[in-house]
């Protein structure tokens, strides 16, 4: 599954939206109904208020390190699960009827707005933590570096991502975790693609089974036996002695 960017969803894009189009008003010399929603929706204590605080995190860092960088975005997916998710939508959806009041929708959300890629990325990184449905892990890769090349103002590597992201996710529930032994497997299958089928079914049992000792122990030992019998059937075919030995 994968999570595209909506526009009438995204509370940072929106918030930047408002500011502008109050810069708008001003310069027409017109009063401002943006300051008055801004207000109403973000200067309280609501869900929609302590999202849009993680989008300005994410928006006010710039040229950080690495390591900083990584707990703003640890700590902005983390502060987003414990968000009532039912509230924050009907809140949503409130905001977007009321500016709808005030302005064409069409011509507000069509101002432009300069860092767009970071705000569209952190929004689906968002979603993906709160949606139920397994979500495609290479599109949260793409998502976590662009926020992470937006806060340190560097190319990052795409692998290190991958790594972070691994760790992160299997301190949570078990859908999540899940989501996490499905990087791991796109990882092993990338890295040991030329392994023999036998060799990377041990290998994804060793992953999947995590949380049963008991069945990877016998798929193991399943392999061991198949293992044992083939070698035992090589060393009856070889007259070197030294060979012999080795094979036993």
């Amino acid at each position: 599954m994968k999570i595209k960017n909506s526009k009438y969803r995204n509370t940072g894009l929106i918030f930047e939206l408002l500011v502008k189009q109050i810069a708008a008003d001003t310069l027409s010399k017109k009063e401002s109904p943006a300051i008055s929603i801004i207000k109403e929706y973000f200067a309280n204590k609501s869900s929609l208020a302590k999202e849009h605080k993680l989008y300005s995190l994410v928006l006010k860092a710039s040229g950080i390190s690495q390591n900083k960088a990584e707990a703003i975005v640890s700590t902005v997916t983390e502060v987003s699960r414990k968000i009532d998710q039912t509230l924050l939508k009907n809140q949503k959806y409130k905001l977007i009827s009321e500016i709808k009041k005030h302005y064409d929708l069409d011509e507000f959300f069509g101002i432009q707005v300069r860092d767009y890629k970071a705000l569209a990325a952190l929004y689906c990184l968002l979603e993906a933590q709160n949606n139920m449905e397994l979500v495609d892990p290479q599109y949260l890769v793409d998502n976590k570096l662009t926020i992470l090349e937006h806060l340190t103002a560097k190319t990052q590597n795409e692998e290190s991502v991958k790594d972070t992201l691994i760790e992160e996710y299997s301190k949570y529930d078990k859908d999540l975790r899940m989501l996490t032994f499905k990087i791991l497997l796109e990882k092993f299958n990338d890295s040991y693609k030329d392994l023999l089928p036998e060799q990377k079914n041990i290998l994804k049992e060793f992953i999947t089974s995590v949380n049963s000792n008991t069945r990877l122990r016998n798929v193991v030992n399943e392999e061991l036996t198949k293992l044992f019998s083939v070698v035992k059937k090589l060393s009856t075919k070889f007259k070197d002695e030294d060979f012999k030995i080795k094979l036993e």
